[in-house]
């Protein structure tokens, strides 16, 4: 596998896990709990939610021959209560998902020196992909964090349950040295 091959497949995986530990928390909600706010005037996860979507859609649709903010993004609009469902909602983020995957499996080592931008600034494939990723797993973030405060003693657990780090730890080095991704196992 080329360098530009394994960039691209360790990008995918990661947006996968991200994408799987928000996909993992709204199944652990209420859908009240999707579009209540915990504090006045701060973001529900439906706000955060159709905020991601809208970034994605803006950024990568047509990403290697657009500016990544299009001219139909109002991103103003995505921090109001536009969905108010849970069909919307997830309509939403699967719509973002599908294009920032589509354009990554777009990439291959003939456009893959492409310089992209966002507002004007021009960006490697790698530093685009970089910057999104960094800014969708800080909204992921805020989403499970969220819920995790909605469910309290109740939330199931996205990766390590608290005080099961030594456990895990002895599982992990008893098993022999192998190549992989730390996703593999959370993509299951």
């Amino acid at each position: 596998m080329s360098t530009t091959e394994n960039l691209i497949s360790a990008l995918e995986k990661q947006f996968q896990y991200y994408k799987q530990l928000g996909d993992k928390t709204f199944v652990q909600l209420e859908d009240n709990q999707l579009f209540d706010r915990l504090v006045k005037d701060e973001n529900s996860i439906g706000i955060i939610v159709h905020h991601l979507a809208g970034n994605m859609r803006s950024r990568w649709t047509d990403f290697l021959t657009t500016d990544g903010e299009k001219d139909f993004r109002n991103r103003d609009e995505e921090f109001e209560e536009v969905i108010n469902t849970r069909e919307e909602l997830l309509e939403d983020w699967e719509s973002g998902w599908s294009c920032l995957f589509n354009a990554l499996a777009s990439v291959n080592k003939e456009n893959f020196e492409t310089l992209i931008y966002i507002r004007n600034i021009g960006h490697t494939i790698t530093e685009a992909f970089l910057r999104q990723l960094a800014h969708y797993s800080y909204h992921i973030g805020q989403i499970v964090l969220l819920g995790k405060q909605w469910k309290g003693e109740d939330w199931k657990s996205l990766s390590i349950p608290k005080g099961q780090s030594k456990i895990y730890n002895q599982e992990k080095f008893a098993t022999q040295k192998a190549r992989g991704h730390f996703t593999d196992e959370f993509l299951k």
